[in-house]
């Protein structure tokens, strides 16, 4: 839980922050309003992946990238939120509801702010962020609010310029409001929830619960581009075999991030509480923004490789394919390594030679490179499954068995 600070006969103490009325959480359950949250957010990705798709540049893939890192700052500030206490209370829920009506507004103007238009996005943007502060001074300690205030308002205002603004300079205050918010409050304090990190305290099993959720939301981004792609125009009896092989990409990436459910949540909870929001942060904030954009760029190369199995990519498509799949790997890499589990650097090898696969595109159809991709993630799966003998020892016994 967030806490506050207190002095008491000269010294100071930890003080715990709660919503007025509500009891901390104790367990790991999410809650539904939390699953709407994530619904909500995933239209965002969609949006996104959206822009790929109408202009596959890497000035798009920049412009997603800064838009993607300040809404995902966001989530996790309400995610880190909801993790201190659970919303029990109408009027908790109906705050959380207004930040997702701030999320639904900046995602609806994502396809303006691509095209240098940036209100809208930048209204929803300034609603998210004061709910989430209104959220906080529901709790018991108004210190919590006035850490996170000056970060997170300082943000919301250099967003909302960026609406006033062309050219070069929207860019600039994005990337300045990321920086303001996320990344100064982790060099001053290890964590960017705008605090020191003993100021807040994680639950661990409804942290790693609540982003992988997310996650197996997020791949609905990349089964719903394998069906808008296999519309009316583009079915066949060849493409039925295209789009069994389409899934299995996402489901591999899905095993991948779930071959060890229990590891996360055990390596936070060895941990005493500064070390476990310090490695929460890096795991799940920063390690997971490029986990996220790899199911986005990647959802636009496995859309064009569906709609013309039979033609080579293009070189931004092939780019896309490959390089979402390597961006997945390489945070699946970095929460392992964060949280010492081993398997990180198999994961990078794979990354690496998912991106080895670029050139192909000039010699073999999309289908076939979808296949290649497809191959080298479930080579590195056959690799990572453990033994039967270590398996049973899992079942168990009480140690926890780490893939190697």
């Amino acid at each position: 839980m967030p806490v506050g600070w207190r002095g008491t006969g000269g010294r100071i103490r930890a003080a715990t922050t709660r919503w007025r009325g509500t009891a901390s959480r104790s367990s790991g359950r999410v809650e539904p309003v939390e699953l709407f949250i994530d619904v909500v957010f995933v239209f965002t990705l969609t949006q996104l992946t959206q822009q790929i798709i109408n202009r596959p540049t890497f000035t798009t893939v920049g412009q997603v990238t800064l838009l993607f890192s300040l809404l995902w700052a966001n989530y996790s500030g309400y995610a880190w939120l909801t993790n201190h206490v659970t919303p029990r209370r109408t009027s908790q829920k109906l705050l959380l509801l207004g930040g997702v009506a701030g999320f639904i507004i900046a995602a609806a103007g994502v396809p303006d702010a691509i095209a240098g238009r940036a209100t809208v996005f930048s209204i929803g943007y300034l609603v998210l962020v004061c709910l989430h502060l209104i959220l906080f001074t529901q709790s018991d300690s108004w210190r919590t609010v006035l850490r996170l205030a000056p970060g997170n308002l300082g943000a919301a205002l250099l967003v909302l310029g960026s609406g006033f603004a062309d050219g070069p300079l929207v860019y600039a205050l994005w990337a300045t409001a990321f920086v303001v918010q996320s990344v100064i409050p982790t060099l001053l304090w290890g964590t960017s929830r705008g605090g020191p990190p003993h100021a807040f305290h994680l639950s661990a099993g409804h942290f790693v619960e609540r982003h992988g959720l997310l996650v197996v939301v997020a791949f609905g981004e990349e089964v719903a581009a394998i069906g808008a792609s296999a519309g009316p125009a583009h079915t066949s009896d060849e493409t039925v075999w295209v789009i069994i092989l389409a899934l299995t990409l996402p489901a591999a990436l899905w095993w991948t991030y779930f071959a060890d459910p229990r590891a996360a949540e055990q390596s936070l909870n060895r941990v005493d509480d500064v070390t476990r929001d310090v490695l929460g942060g890096k795991a799940y904030i920063f390690a997971h923004i490029p986990l996220l954009l790899g199911i986005v760029i990647g959802a636009a190369g496995i859309h064009t490789a569906v709609s013309h199995p039979e033609q080579p990519l293009d070189h931004a498509s092939a780019l896309a394919l490959s390089g979402g799949v390597a961006l997945f790997l390489v945070g699946i890499a970095w929460v392992r390594r964060v949280l010492t589990i081993r398997g990180a650097w198999r994961r990078l090898l794979t990354a690496a030679a998912a991106l080895a696969t670029i050139p192909l595109a000039r010699v073999i159809p999309a289908a076939a490179q979808l296949a290649v991709v497809v191959g080298i993630v479930v080579v590195m799966l056959l690799l990572d499954t453990p033994p039967r003998h270590a398996q049973e020892a899992v079942r168990k016994g009480p140690f926890l068995y780490r893939i190697r």
